[in-house]
Parts: C-alpha cells; sequence; structure tokens
C-alpha cells in the first residue's frame, strides 16, 4: 500500500510563508475546522465553539507574539491564504492544548530515540488521535534573512510539529502530563521556532530554556555531535545528554518523576514501549539506514494499531531524520515503504542554501525539484 504526503515549500517573509501554507492546503484545513472544530468535538465533551475559546486563544496569542513575534505574523498569513479567520488559524495551533489532559487513554502515543555520531539519526513514532492521517504534509520553509531553511512535518496546519534544519539539526517530541498547562507557546510552535532560530543541540537548549511552554513536553534533540532530550513541565526543565537517547510518554529524569500525571494504563504502555525501543536501537547495525530505523518503530508494542476509534491514539505516521543528510523520511500508517523522502541543502550555520531541496520522493518516485 502506498500513500501520498503532500508537500508545500514556502520562502519568503512570515506573512508570506503562511499565506502559501494556507492557499495550499485550504479546502482540507476549512473542511477540517468543519468536521466538529477541527475534529474537537469527537473528542471532547461538552462540546466547544469559538465564541466559548475566544479568551482562551487571546491569552495564547498574547504570550506567541510577545515570544515568537515571525511566527505569529506566519499564523496570521495562514488564516489570509487559507480563507479561514485568524482565531480559526490559531485555534489550529492549540488543539492539543484545548484537548488538555485526557484522562483516558490508548495503548500509547509517540516513541522517540536519537543518534548523535557520524551519521545521526532521530526516529519516532507519529501518535495521534483524531484521525488525521488526512491532514499530514511535509513543510519546506525558507524565512527570508533568516540564514536556514527547515523541513518540518505538520498536520492540520501546524507550523510546526517535529522536523530538521538545513544546520543540521533535528527535533522531535513526547507528549508528558504534568504542571500546569497556562497560555503560553504551545511546543509545536516552539519546535519550528528551535529549527529556525538554532544550529546545534546546545542552541537548541538554549531556545527552549528561554520559552514559556503553554504544556508540559519531551523534546528531544540531535545533531552530528550530540544528542539530548529535555523534560518540560511548567517553569521547571531538565536536560539530560547522551549518545543514545530513547523517550516515550512518562518522566524520566527523578526531580520530575513526582510531577507525573500520566494514568497507570498510559504508564504501562510507555514502560513497555520504552523497553521495546531501547532493545531494538542497541539492535540496529553500525550504519543502519532509514529502513532499518523504521523496522525498529514499526514493531508492536511501539507500533499502535488503529481499532476504529477516533478518541484513541494510533500510529499515523513513522518519520526518520538523518540532519547530517539534510533528509527527511515519512511512512504513513497502512503503508509497506517510505513513501516521502525529502533533502534540504546543507549549508554552514548561519549561511543560507540556495534554491530548494535538491530532491524529494513520493511513493518511490524521486523528482528533481532543483531550480
Amino acid at each position: 500500500m502506498t500513500r501520498t504526503v503532500p508537500f508545500v515549500a514556502a520562502e519568503g517573509d512570515p506573512f508570506a510563508i503562511g499565506a502559501a501554507h494556507g492557499a495550499a492546503r485550504a479546502a482540507q484545513l476549512r473542511a477540517f475546522l468543519g468536521d466538529g472544530l477541527g475534529r474537537l468535538n469527537h473528542l471532547v465533551r461538552p462540546a466547544v465553539t469559538m465564541a466559548g475559546l475566544r479568551d482562551t486563544i487571546a491569552a495564547h496569542r498574547t504570550e506567541i507574539e510577545a515570544a515568537t513575534p515571525a511566527l505569529a505574523e506566519e499564523i496570521r498569513g495562514l488564516a489570509a491564504g487559507a480563507g479561514i479567520s485568524p482565531d480559526e488559524a490559531l485555534l489550529l495551533q492549540l488543539r492539543r492544548e484545548i484537548l488538555g489532559y485526557r484522562r483516558v487513554r490508548a495503548d500509547g502515543d509517540c516513541t522517540t530515540y536519537a543518534l548523535s555520531g557520524a551519521d545521526p539519526v532521530l526516529a519516532q513514532t507519529i501518535d495521534l488521535n483524531g484521525n488525521l492521517d488526512d491532514q499530514l504534509a511535509v513543510l519546506d520553509v525558507a524565512v527570508t534573512g533568516s540564514g536556514r531553511r527547515a523541513l518540518v512535518l505538520s498536520f492540520a496546519g501546524l507550523l510546526g510539529y517535529l522536523g530538521l534544519n538545513s544546520d543540521g539539526l533535528a527535533v522531535g517530541l513526547n507528549l508528558v502530563l504534568g504542571g500546569r498547562w497556562a497560555p503560553g507557546v504551545p511546543p509545536y510552535l516552539a519546535i519550528r521556532h528551535v529549527l529556525d532560530n538554532a544550529s546545534d543541540v546546545d542552541g537548541a537548549i538554549a531556545v527552549l530554556r528561554g520559552l514559556k511552554l503553554a504544556s508540559s513536553r519531551s523534546i528531544t534533540v540531535c545533531d552530528a555531535h550530540s544528542a539530548a532530550w529535555l523534560e518540560i513541565v511548567g517553569t521547571e526543565t531538565r536536560v539530560v545528554r547522551a549518545h543514545r537517547t530513547v523517550h516515550t510518554n512518562h518522566l524520566l529524569h527523578p526531580d520530575l518523576a513526582d510531577r507525573d500525571e500520566l494514568n497507570v494504563f498510559a504508564r504501562n504502555s510507555s514502560l513497555r514501549r520504552l523497553a521495546a525501543c531501547q532493545a531494538g536501537v542497541e539492535a540496529l547495525p553500525e550504519h543502519a539506514g532509514a529502513h532499518e530505523h523504521f523496522a525498529v518503530l514499526s514493531a508492536p508494542p511501539i507500533h499502535v494499531p488503529d481499532e476504529g476509534d477516533i478518541t484513541r491514539e494510533r500510529t499515523v505516521a513513522t518519520v526518520v531524520l538523518l540532519p547530517a543528510r539534510g533528509e527527511l523520511h515519512v511512512r504513513p500508517a497502512g503503508a509497506s515503504a517510505a513513501v516521502f523522502s525529502l533533502q534540504v541543502p546543507l549549508g554552514e550555520p548561519g549561511v543560507q542554501p540556495q534554491g530548494p531541496p535538491t530532491s524529494r520522493s513520493q511513493c518511490g518516485q524521486t523528482v528533481s525539484v532543483a531550480g
């Protein structure tokens, strides 16, 4: 089985990038918002409305504009390009925060690992509820004057989720539950902010420490020299560096372990997936390719199958990022191989790579997209 993943290339100032993204995905985003308000009302009770969310959206907007003004402008561009309201464009960035703590969780959530070294890799599953398979997209983003470009795996209008940049930095994430969720920068936007502004793991950690996140998360960062995960709960951040890192959905740092609010069923799943992933990574050959990384994450219990319940998290896609090669590989759930591979030109940190991605592969067919 093969499936396509939409590709959106956007270059210019932040508003122009958002407008290009919105225009490319306009029909899908309007339909998504029309489906139970971004499918939120398939997942929460009582139902939410734009009117009822107005104050929440406004509070987050204030924080985003103060901390990441370029992304606030890109969100305005997204609205203009897609023909939706600015509040709707911001709602797309805030869906996870609006869902809040889920009391009944499925068999899993994202599983992430990273390996630094001569051929670094960051690989993870994307486990989501809401049947978001149809909302996946790959963004190639180059902000004028920024000195770098980023490849971002996105869904449902998100400006960021996970990805890598032309300096050879990869960023991934895991949901963890803890602390007070409050108006701030959504972690998905924070990851895009990192890709736009950091060239390596040290820079990524510094950028993240400077942000007030709206919700708890574990964020994994990787370059050729090091890998690390950060657990961020409220105003507290803990960092663990290692050549090899694995993270699932329970808090690992002893300073934060007593803050964990994952329920017992989800925690048991997280522990099983952590052990399985650690074993899979240890068994990888020295020069593993993308297909071998996909194999680690495609085995149970790491891969969470679709059981037909829109409220339960399941594996929507698996992603392998090879930052030293500038490669992003995506395998949607149900596909037997990576059906989208993309390479961004690598450059010296702070030097804008010239031209669009050198190549992309869709359903196994590689085509040149160089100018």
